[in-house]
């Protein structure tokens, strides 16, 4: 029975790493694109391990990537995993790290909540120059509509006496107000 191979892995290599819960693990991973064969590393904090060292068993990874949690749950005896390196190890009191997932929520949450929205920024050379430009542009166009602008005597008038009434309205509803 000694020259059947029954699986690609070294099984007692992987009984024998040990991973446990606190462990910081980089597992690589063999991904196939386009008929090539590459290795893809996948470095996180372990959460779990289930059972055991059985055929079936296997241990959950998490790692923060552009501040998005991610987890992975890795077959322990996988041939897909290349090979598994502890990088860190940790004493935890616990078997199932699964808290972390909260932890590391509450604490974004309260740096979230201890931000202010500000509305600041710069400006560059281009935009600067094109905003001098509008303004330009506006100030000219309502000087030529104000040198085209020809009242007459009897608009002037209305346009007097407009602020008069509107001011008497105000203080009507004013009055109806109190």
């Amino acid at each position: 029975m000694n020259g059947i191979t029954v699986s690609p892995v070294n099984m007692e290599e992987r009984k024998n790493l040990g991973i446990k819960p606190g462990d910081t693990v980089r597992v690589w991973q063999k991904i196939e694109e386009k008929g090539k064969t590459r290795l893809q590393a996948f470095e996180g904090l372990v959460l779990a391990r289930k059972h055991g060292n059985e055929a079936g068993g296997t241990f959950t990874v998490r790692k923060v990537s552009s501040g998005v949690g991610v987890e992975k749950v890795f077959p322990l005896f996988s041939p897909v995993i290349d090979k598994i390196e502890i990088v860190r190890r940790a004493k935890v009191r616990r078997s199932k790290l699964y808290y972390i997932r909260d932890k590391v929520a509450r604490e974004a949450r309260r740096q979230l909540r201890r931000m202010s929205m500000m509305n600041l920024g710069t400006q560059s050379e281009t935009e600067q120059a094109a905003a001098a430009e509008a303004a330009a542009q506006e100030a000219e166009a309502a000087a030529q509509a104000e040198v085209t602008k020809e009242e007459t005597p009897a608009q002037e008038e209305k346009a007097e006496e407009a602020p008069a009434e509107e001011a008497a309205e105000e203080a009507e509803e004013e009055k109806k107000g109190e």
